[in-house]
């Protein structure tokens, strides 16, 4: 949950955003945005200004410390409570920031000794992607949603994007792989999941547009309800039978319906999402080791033996997702900042919602291991291009 000082300005037209102190405020950064999963939301980044209200206003980021904790209502009036919120925070940084290796960590653990997963059953699955994108949606506000206005551009471009590099990179590859058509059905799937809530720290690190990241993965989460069974019937349907109904309906309840909530209760319900919001981290990164470990375990066998084609096709999925989605956004003549954060958006999927439908709606459990893979690959591939533009900052656009 952001803490922001709002200070309404009658002297200027425009909303902007007073500079950040790099110094004081990295730490406070990453721990606001932490509560919400995985997804950093800094809203109020610096970099972008979004007018969030018709009243023209600074929004000036505060470092979240007992004081500010204080300021917020019950849940920090006290200096304990206050501090405990403060470790659970950090915790969920580090967590977060080493996501990369939990995930892998449990698909390793869950290939060689399978039997640790074999316990998580579908409504395990449903109950901790319904709990991280309620998460997601706890990082939004209602302004949120309708501030994409001040950006057509970019967000039209980003979306656009999204629903056709990796969708068609997707099928594309399968067919180039020759993939036996579970497998060409789980790439597809994920290929058309929309952008994971990861990526919002990434963007940070990779000094893009973190305002634009946050949109990007609410507008794209928003329209699965609807792209991703379509798209995956369309493109899917030549490889294996595909159920485009019962993934619509499934993507609502598991998507569209907690992420709304999420929003309605950081609009109106501002302290419980303060007091929950630092946990969020927890379940964020559990939901997403375990599901993957779980699709890994059921079928570790089968990986064993011709899992690296999976492999080698899903790092190329994900490769083809960063390079177009910079390259295209580049063409189009969007700036360097903006771009990294299309880059990084198209490249990096909801993994996790690709197991979750692939178990649900496809009647081979081998369906979900490139969605499983996915999540490792998208990662590190996103961790690694975040360190390198991190020491790269963009010339076209003050930062």
């Amino acid at each position: 949950m952001a803490v922001l000082l709002r200070v309404t300005s009658t002297s200027t037209s425009t909303s902007t955003a007073l500079p950040l102190r790099r110094n004081a405020t990295v730490t406070s950064s990453l721990s606001l945005s932490l509560s919400c999963g995985l997804g950093l939301g800094l809203r109020n980044k610096t970099r972008s200004s979004i007018p969030l209200t018709s009243t023209p206003t600074h929004i000036i980021p505060l470092p979240l410390t007992r004081t500010s904790a204080s300021a917020s209502g019950s849940a920090g009036s006290d200096g304990v409570s206050g501090t405990s919120s403060l470790s659970l925070v950090g915790m969920g940084e580090l967590l977060s920031l080493g996501f990369p290796l939990w995930v892998a960590s449990a698909c390793a653990l869950a290939l060689f000794r399978p039997r640790s997963f074999l316990w998580v059953g579908r409504r395990a699955q449903v109950l901790g992607i319904t709990l991280t994108m309620l998460g997601m949606g706890m990082t939004l506000t209602l302004h949120d949603l309708r501030a994409a206005l001040s950006m057509p551009k970019e967000l039209a471009a980003g979306f656009l994007l999204q629903y056709s590099v990796m969708p068609l990179s997707g099928f594309l590859l399968s067919s180039l792989f020759h993939l036996p058509s579970h497998y060409a059905a789980g790439l597809i799937l994920v290929a058309c999941c929309p952008g994971g809530t990861a990526s919002n720290i990434v963007t940070y690190l990779a000094r893009g547009n973190v305002a634009l990241s946050v949109l990007m993965t609410a507008a794209s989460t928003i329209a699965a309800a609807v792209m991703t069974p379509f798209l995956t019937s369309k493109l899917a349907g030549q490889f294996v039978a595909v159920d485009p109904k019962g993934l619509f309906i499934s993507t609502i309840q598991v998507v569209l319906a907690p992420v709304l909530a999420g929003a309605l209760l950081n609009q109106y319900c501002n302290s419980f999402v303060y007091v929950v919001s630092p946990l969020m981290p927890f379940v964020a990164v559990a939901t997403v080791a375990i599901l993957c470990g779980s699709a890994i375990a059921q079928n570790a066998a089968a990986i064993l033996s011709s899992g690296s084609l999976v492999v080698l096709a899903v790092c190329c999925l994900h490769g083809c997702g960063f390079f177009f989605g910079y390259i295209l956004a580049r063409m189009l003549g969007i700036d360097v900042s903006s771009s990294r954060t299309i880059s990084i958006e198209v490249g990096m999927q909801n993994s996790v919602l690709g197991v979750v439908l692939a178990t649900q709606h496809f009647s081979n459990p081998l369906t979900a291991v490139p969605c499983a893979v996915s999540s490792i690959c998208h990662s590190v591939y996103g961790s690694i291009l975040a360190g390198i533009w991190r020491c790269m900052p963009p010339t076209d656009k003050r930062d």
